[in-house]
C-alpha cells in the first residue's frame, strides 16, 4: 500500500538508544542539545538539579512519539452479510499541532460499509494512532485516516469525524478551551441522506453523553 509523503519517520532515520543519550555509533542524540539550548533560551539552567535528565527525557519522548509503530493494520475477516455499516467510535488520540508544536487530543469516529470482509476492530485505532503520531492538523488527520481505511478495506464508503481540543488555543492566544470538529465523507456518506444522517445523529448522541 502506498502511503502519503508525510508518513512516519523514514526508515533511513538514525536509531537511538531508548535512554535518549547516544545512538549505536556513540553519538549524542541531537534532540538533547536542542533541548539544552531551549532551556538556556528561556532562562533556565539545564545543569541544575531537576533539569539534568530533562534533555534525555525530551529526546526519548520525541523519538517514541514520532517513531510510533502501529503494527499490522490490514487484518480482514470474511463477512457473511452485506449492506451493513460499521461504526467505531470514541477512539482517543493525541497529536501535535504543526503550527505551534503543541498537543491536541481528538476523539475519532470511523464509519465504513464493508464489502466481502470486515476490518479487525483494533485496526481502526492502530490506523488512527499511526496518523496522529506526527505533526498534524485535525483537518488533514481525518482525511489521512479515511484514505487508509478505504485503501485497506477496498471500500469507497468511508467517513471519519473527529472532535478535538487544541492546546495551541487553550494555552496561548485567546487561552480559551473549545472543541473543534472535522469530518470527511466519501461514497454513500458524501451525499446528505439516511447513511450520513444516521452517522451524524449517532456521533451527536455520543458527544452529548460525554
Amino acid at each position: 500500500m502506498t502511503m502519503k509523503h508525510h508518513d512516519n519517520v523514514p526508515s533511513a532515520a538514525p536509531l537511538y538508544h531508548t535512554a535518549g543519550r547516544t545512538d549505536r555509533a556513540g553519538t549524542a542524540d541531537p534532540l538533547e542539545e536542542l533541548c539544552r539550548q531551549l532551556l538556556l533560551e528561556i532562562g533556565e539552567d539545564p545543569d541544575r538539579e531537576g533539569l539534568q535528565e530533562t534533555p534525555a527525557r525530551f529526546a526519548r519522548w520525541w523519538r517514541e512519539f514520532t517513531q510510533y509503530d502501529a503494527g499490522k493494520v490490514d487484518s480482514l475477516f470474511e463477512l457473511k452479510t452485506h449492506g451493513q455499516v460499521v461504526v467505531v467510535s470514541d477512539i482517543e488520540v493525541w497529536s501535535l499541532c504543526e503550527h505551534h508544536l503543541l498537543p491536541f487530543s481528538s476523539s475519532v469516529t470511523i464509519a465504513y460499509r464493508p464489502g466481502n470482509a470486515v476490518l479487525g476492530l483494533s485496526k481502526f485505532a492502530r490506523i488512527a494512532q499511526r496518523h496522529a503520531h506526527r505533526l498534524q492538523v485535525q483537518e488533514r488527520l481525518v482525511g489521512d485516516i479515511a484514505e487508509e481505511i478505504s485503501a485497506v478495506t477496498a471500500s469507497p464508503d468511508v467517513a471519519v469525524i473527529a472532535h478535538g481540543e487544541h492546546l495551541c488555543m487553550s494555552m496561548r492566544g485567546i487561552r480559551t478551551p473549545a472543541t473543534m470538529t472535522s469530518s470527511v465523507f466519501h461514497g454513500i456518506f458524501e451525499e446528505y441522506g439516511p447513511p450520513r444522517e444516521e452517522l451524524v445523529a449517532m456521533v451527536l448522541r455520543g458527544s452529548a453523553g460525554r
